[in-house]
């Protein structure tokens, strides 16, 4: 298939998914360093629970890197309990921090004036970010002109036909990105309705094929029990 013939199904899939879904609103966050913490937090579960724990930082008046970087951890596992997994991403959390306190004196217009390359790299140096939560960190908070991949673009893509179900990470991105407008709002939206669609429809085991908006496109419609 062709790049143009690829592209051209790719933004008609983006305007199913809107006309289904519509704006997205995302990242649900008042500030870009919420937008950070979000980001750590949101690893490994789901984001009412993120709310819940962001919500607790925000009360103990502590949603402020130079807050956190003073911050005994111990109280930070506390507060963020809700996000699940607290010891670890408390320990994230903390390196998150340190990383943009000490590098860039807690100024997120200095540190999202670094290009992007050279701060994707410099992210993915920090302990416990990998590329997922980078990216959702660049292109979120920084409104950087990246692709944000997770598991839901894996499985519905590869489902599509687009993808194998076994690429890495930077694979997958670099598919996009190249059969993509190169643009912020396109990126963010984009990837914020593949995980509705992804959370609402296209679970791992027991997909909902049914009420699912591309059902008609999908390899393995009618190849589950529950489609």
């Amino acid at each position: 298939m062709d790049s143009e013939k690829i592209a051209d199904q790719l933004l008609e899939i983006y305007g199913l998914l809107f006309e289904k879904f519509g704006d997205q609103h995302w990242w649900p966050a008042k500030t870009q360093f919420e937008v950070i913490v979000g980001a750590v937090l949101t690893q490994f579960i789901s984001w009412s629970n993120v709310v819940k724990a962001i919500d607790n930082l925000k009360k103990s008046n502590l949603l402020d890197a130079g807050k956190l970087y003073e911050c005994d951890i111990e109280i930070i596992k506390e507060l963020i309990k809700p996000a699940g997994f607290f010891n670890r991403k408390a320990v994230i959390l903390k390196s998150v921090v340190a990383f943009v306190v000490e590098e860039f004196e807690g100024n997120l217009d200095k540190m999202f004036k670094t290009p992007l390359g050279v701060l994707r790299e410099m992210l993915l140096k920090v302990r416990g970010i990998g590329p997922e939560t980078a990216d959702s960190i660049l292109l979120y908070a920084g409104y950087k002109k990246i692709f944000v991949v997770d598991a839901y673009t894996v499985r519905i893509f590869s489902r599509l036909g687009f993808i194998k179900n076994d690429e890495k990470y930077h694979d997958v991105q670099a598919f996009f990105m190249k059969h993509l407008p190169e643009e912020v709002d396109l990126y963010n939206q984009f990837h914020a309705l593949i995980v509705k669609l992804g959370s609402d429809c296209c679970s791992g085991k027991k997909p909902k094929c049914a009420s699912c908006v591309l059902k008609s496109r999908c390899n393995e419609t009618g190849s589950h029990n529950e489609c």
